[in-house]
C-alpha cells in the first residue's frame, strides 16, 4: 500500500505543475495576442498605403500629368514596396478600359471581383501573409476625364500584399526571451510561498495531534471537549471543534473497556448447561454477584406467565434484606407491573425471594426503590413463559451504563426464559417419562426398562420372575355410554385399587388403554396366581359413583406367565402371557389364565401359528396399507398416516399391535415397511393422491444398508415428491447409537424427506431428537390429546409443547383426537394438523380423503 504524500511535498509538487502550466498558458496567451497586433498592424498599413497611393494618382491624374509618367510613378511604387515585403499594384477596372483601352495587368479572380462589384475593402490572412484590395471609388473630378463614368462608380482597384511571418517570428523570439527571464521570480515565490505554509501548519497539526493523542478514556475524552484551544487556521480550528463535538457524542454511547469485558463474561456465561437447568436459581444468583463486581445492582427481579390469572415473581437479593426492604420491593414492583394494565391488570402474583450472598444485610429507603428500578417487560411471553426482568441498581442516572444495563436485560431476558422453560419441561419428563399421566403409574416405556433390570436380576441370581397381563373387559363400552371423562375415573380408581393390593418390589404399570401389566420378582406360579386372584376381586368389587348417583363397573381378563419357565427372553414373555390373556377373554372374560402343563403346547401352538402367519403374510406379500387421515388445522396440506394390517384368511385385518412385536422378534419388521411403503406408492399413483405421505419407520430400518437405496428406487418408480413424505420415528427400541441416527436422518434430509416425531413428549429421547435432529413435524403424545380436556397437567404439557415447537419452526400434530371438545382445545391451542377417530379411522381406501 503506497504512503500519502506531506503536505510539503504535495505543495511543492502541485506548485512545479501549476507553474509550468501558468508559464506555457501566458506565453501561449501573449504570443496570441502579439500575432494579433502585428496583423492588425499589417492591416492598417495596408489601407494606409492603398489610400496614399490613391491620394497620388488623385494629385497626379489633376496635374495633367502623362499617361507615361503614371506608369513611370507607379513602377517605382512597386518597386519600392517590393523591398519592404510589401507590393502595391493598381489594377484597372472595365470602366477605365472601356474609355482608355486594357493594360497589362493579372486577370480578376473572385475576389477582385467581389470588391469591383461591392465597392467594400477586402481583406484575406493566409498563412501570415495580408492581402488586401481597395477599391477606387471615381469622384466629382475624376469625371472630367472618365467621361463614361459617374461619381461612385469603382473604377479600379489597389491590391497590397504583405508578408507578416518576419514579424510574427521576431515578435515570438523577443516574447520567449523576456518570459525566460522572469521565469525564476515565480518560482522562487512559490518556494518562499509553500515553506512558510507548511512551517505553519505542521506547527498547528503538531498542537492537534497532541491534544488528541492525550485521550486514552472517557474522561479525557471530557477533557478534550473543554480545552478550546487555537491553531492558528479557521479551517483546524473548525477541524478541532468538530473533534470536540465527537467527543461529546462518543462520550454519551461509549463503553469503558472494563463493562466491555464483563459483557463478554457474562456472555461466555450464558452456556444453559444441565447443572445450569437443574439448578437454574443459583445460576441467577451467580450471574448477580458477577455483575456487582462492575455494575452495583441491588435486586433483579424476573417474572413468568403461568397462566391468565398467575404470575411468578422471582426477587433476587444481592444480601439478605430487611423486611421492611423486602415489603417495599414487593409493593414497588407490583405496582410498576400494575401499570402495564394489558399484561398485569388482574391476576396474582406468586412472589418467592432468593438470595445470592446470604453473609450481608441490605436496607434500602422507599425512594431508592422507587426512583432507581429498571425494567424491561415484553407483550406476549418469551418461551419458558417471561414476560419482564428488571434491576434495581445505583447506577441508572449514568446512561452509558444505563445501555449496559438494558443490554444485560435483553440477554438474561432470553437467558433466564430459556432456563425455566429447559427446567420446567425437564421436571416435567421426569414425571411423564416414567408415570402414565393420567393413573400415576409407570408408562409402558418404564415397564419395559424396570422388566429388563428383574428379567437380568433372574438370570443372574437364579430365581423366577411373574408376569401378569390385566385388560379390562368391555371398556369401550363405558367410554361410549358414559363419556371418556367416566372411562379416565374409572381407569384412575382402578390403578389406586389395585396398587393397594400390590407389595413393595412389585411394579404396576399401565400398558396402554385399558391393559395393565404386573412384574412380579421372585416369585413362583402359585403367589402369581394368589396376586392375579387378588386384583381379579378388586376390580370385580368396585364401584364407579356416576353423577346422577348411579354406578358402573368393569371386570378384567388376566394372563399370567413364569420367566424362564415360559420364555426365555421379554418379549416371547409378553406374548405368551397376551395370548393367555386372550385365552381368558375367549373363555367368557372376567376370570384369569394361568399357564397349566396341558394347556401350554395349545398356547405355544397358537404363539407359533401367529409367528407363522406373520411370514407367511411377509412371503406372500399380503400386508396391505392402511390410511387414516391427518387434517390440516390452519390451512396447511393434507395428510394421511400409513398403517399396517394383514389380511387374515376369514377377510378380518389383524392390526399392526398384533403383529409388530412378532416381526420384531423375527428380524424381519423392515421387510414389512418395503411391502407396505411399495402399496401405499402404488396406491397413491393410482388414486392421484396429492398430500403428505406419513410413513412409520422401524429402528431396523436404520440399521439395513440398502433401507435408502429401495426407498429412491420405489420413489422414482412411483413418481412422488420426496418432499411429500414424512418417515416418524419413535422412542420404542430405537437406535442406541445416536451418531449412527443423526447420520441415517441427514440422508433421508437430503435426499429431500421430510421427518417427525412419533409421540412426542413420552421419554426424554424426544427433546433429544428435537435438538440434534432436523425434525419437520411433532406428533404430540395421544395419551396428553385425550386427557388435555380433564387434566390441567396434560393441557398446560400440550401447550408447552406446542410453544416449543413454535420457537423451533417445527409444525404440530395431534393424535387421538376423538372428540368435539378435544378437537376445539387443539385448534386453540395453536396445533397445525389433528389426528384421530373423529378426523377419520383407518381404512383401506385412499380416494376421498
Amino acid at each position: 500500500m503506497s504512503q500519502s504524500p506531506t503536505i510539503r511535498r504535495y505543495l511543492v509538487q502541485r506548485t512545479l505543475l501549476f507553474s509550468a502550466l501558468g508559464f506555457g498558458l501566458i506565453l501561449l496567451m501573449a504570443s496570441q495576442a502579439y500575432q494579433s497586433s502585428v496583423r492588425d498592424s499589417g492591416k492598417l498599413v495596408a489601407r494606409t498605403v492603398a489610400e496614399t497611393t490613391f491620394n497620388s494618382m488623385y494629385q497626379i491624374m489633376s496635374q495633367g500629368w502623362t499617361r507615361s509618367q503614371l506608369e513611370q510613378f507607379m513602377s517605382q511604387l512597386e518597386h519600392n514596396a517590393s523591398e519592404e515585403s510589401l507590393s502595391v499594384s493598381v489594377l484597372r477596372g472595365p470602366i477605365v478600359m472601356e474609355k482608355f483601352g486594357p493594360i497589362n495587368q493579372p486577370p480578376f479572380d473572385a475576389a477582385m471581383e467581389n470588391a469591383l462589384n461591392s465597392g467594400q475593402i477586402i481583406e484575406m490572412m493566409k498563412n501570415d501573409h495580408l492581402r488586401t484590395l481597395y477599391p477606387l471609388q471615381a469622384r466629382a473630378v475624376c469625371t472630367a476625364c472618365h467621361t463614361n463614368a459617374n461619381i461612385g462608380d469603382t473604377l479600379g482597384l489597389i491590391e497590397v500584399r504583405q508578408n507578416l511571418a518576419p514579424q510574427i517570428s521576431s515578435a515570438n523570439q523577443t516574447l520567449l526571451l523576456y518570459m525566460l527571464g522572469l521565469a525564476p521570480l515565480p518560482l522562487l515565490l512559490a518556494f518562499w510561498s509553500v515553506r512558510t505554509i507548511t512551517r505553519s501548519v505542521n506547527q498547528s497539526l503538531d498542537h492537534l495531534t497532541e491534544s488528541i493523542s492525550q485521550v486514552e478514556s472517557l474522561q479525557d475524552l471530557t477533557g478534550l471537549n473543554r480545552q478550546g484551544r487555537q491553531f492558528g487556521f479557521k479551517e483546524l480550528n473548525s477541524i478541532f471543534a468538530q473533534v470536540s463535538n465527537l467527543a461529546s457524542k462518543l462520550r454519551s454511547i461509549a463503553v469503558d473497556k472494563d463493562l466491555l469485558e464483563f459483557e463478554i463474561r457474562l456472555l461466555e456465561k450464558c452456556v444453559i448447561t444441565s447443572e445450569v437447568v437443574r439448578d437454574w436459581r443459583e445460576y441467577v444468583n451467580a450471574l448477580m454477584l458477577d455483575i456487582n463486581q462492575v455494575i452495583q445492582i441491588y435486586t433483579m427481579f424476573s417474572i413468568f406467565k403461568v397462566d391468565e390469572e398467575l404470575f411468578d415473581l422471582e426477587i433476587f437479593w444481592l444480601s439478605t434484606p430487611t423486611d421492611q426492604s423486602r415489603t417495599m420491593m414487593e409493593r414497588s414492583v407490583v405496582q410498576r407491573l400494575r401499570e402495564h394494565s394489558h399484561l398485569f391488570g388482574h391476576g396474582e402474583f406468586k412472589i418467592r425471594h432468593n438470595i445470592a450472598n446470604s453473609g450481608g444485610s441490605l436496607n434500602l429507603s422507599e425512594q431508592e426503590i422507587d426512583l432507581q428500578v429498571k425494567s424491561l417487560l415484553v407483550e406476549t411471553p418469551k418461551i419458558g413463559g417471561i414476560v419482564g426482568i428488571g434491576v434495581q441498581a445505583d447506577t441508572v442516572r449514568d446512561q452509558t451504563k444505563l445501555l449496559v444495563i438494558e443490554s444485560i436485560l435483553s440477554t438474561l431476558l432470553n437467558v433466564v426464559g430459556s432456563v425455566k422453560a429447559i427446567y420446567k419441561y425437564t421436571r416435567d419428563l421426569e414425571y411423564y417419562a416414567t408415570r402414565d399421566p393420567l393413573t400415576n403409574l409407570y408408562n409402558q416405556r418404564m415397564f419395559w426398562e424396570l422388566l429388563d433390570y428383574e428379567l437380568d436380576r433372574s438370570t443372574r441370581h437364579g430365581y423366577k420372575t411373574a408376569m401378569l397381563l390385566i385388560d379390562l373387559d368391555n371398556f369401550k363400552a363405558i367410554n361410549d355410554g358414559y363419556g371418556h371423562a367416566c372411562g379416565d375415573r374409572l381407569l384412575t380408581g382402578l390403578s389406586e385399587e389395585m396398587q393397594q393390593q400390590l407389595e413393595t418390589g412389585t411394579v404396576l404399570a399401565r400398558y396402554g388403554g385399558d391393559e395393565f401389566v404386573v412384574v412380579l420378582p421372585e416369585a413362583t406360579l402359585e403367589q402369581a396366581g394368589e396376586l392375579a386372584e387378588r386384583l381379579l376381586h378388586t376390580v370385580q368389587n368396585y364401584r364407579l359413583k356416576l353423577d346422577n348417583e348411579a354406578t358402573t363397573r368393569a371386570t378384567c381378563s388376566i394372563g399370567v406367565g413364569i420367566y424362564p419357565d415360559h420364555a426365555d427372553n421379554r418379549k416371547d414373555l409378553f406374548m405368551f402371557v397376551d395370548n393367555l390373556m386372550y385365552r381368558a377373554k375367549s373363555m367368557g372374560k372376567d376370570r384369569i389364565a394361568l399357564p397349566h402343563d396341558k394347556d401350554l403346547a395349545d398356547i405355544f401352538r397358537d404363539m407359533n401359528e401367529k409367528s407363522l402367519l406373520v411370514n407367511k403374510a411377509i412371503e406372500e406379500r399380503s400386508i396391505l396399507p392402511a390410511f387414516q387421515p391427518i387434517c390440516p388445522l390452519s390451512g396447511g396440506r393434507r395428510a394421511v398416516e400409513v398403517l399396517s394390517r394383514i389380511q387374515l384368511p376369514d377377510n378380518q385385518l389383524m392390526s399392526a399391535a398384533e403383529f409388530i412385536e412378532i416381526a420384531e422378534s423375527m428380524g424381519r419388521i423392515h421387510i414389512i415397511d418395503y411391502i407396505v411403503t411399495e402399496k401405499a406408492f402404488d396406491r397413491v399413483r393410482r388414486t392421484g393422491y396429492d398430500g403428505l405421505i406419513f410413513i412409520n419407520l422401524s429402528p431396523r430400518s436404520v440399521l439395513v444398508a440398502d433401507f435408502l437405496l429401495k426407498i429412491r428406487s420405489l420413489v422414482n418408480q412411483y413418481e412422488i415428491e420426496p418432499s411429500r413424505i414424512v418417515f416418524e420415528i419413535t422412542e420404542r427400541d430405537t437406535v442406541k447409537n445416536m451418531s449412527l441416527l443423526e447420520k441415517f436422518v441427514q440422508s433421508l434430509k437430503d435426499q429431500g424427506y421430510q421427518l417427525a416425531i412419533d409421540d412426542f413428549g413420552s421419554g426424554f429421547s424426544s427433546f433429544h431428537y428435537l435438538k440434534y435432529l432436523p425434525i419437520d413435524f411433532v406428533k404430540i403424545e395421544g395419551e396428553f390429546i385425550a386427557n388435555m380436556a380433564h387434566d390441567k397437567r396434560d393441557m398446560a404439557f400440550v401447550t408447552s409443547i406446542t410453544k416449543l415447537a413454535k420457537e423451533l419452526n417445527v409444525q404440530t400434530v395431534a393424535e387421538f383426537v376423538e372428540t368435539e371438545e378435544v378437537l376445539e382445545l387443539v385448534r386453540d391451542a395453536g396445533i397445525d394438523y389433528a389426528q384421530g377417530y373423529l378426523i377419520g379411522r383407518p381404512g383401506l381406501e385412499l380416494e376421498g380423503l
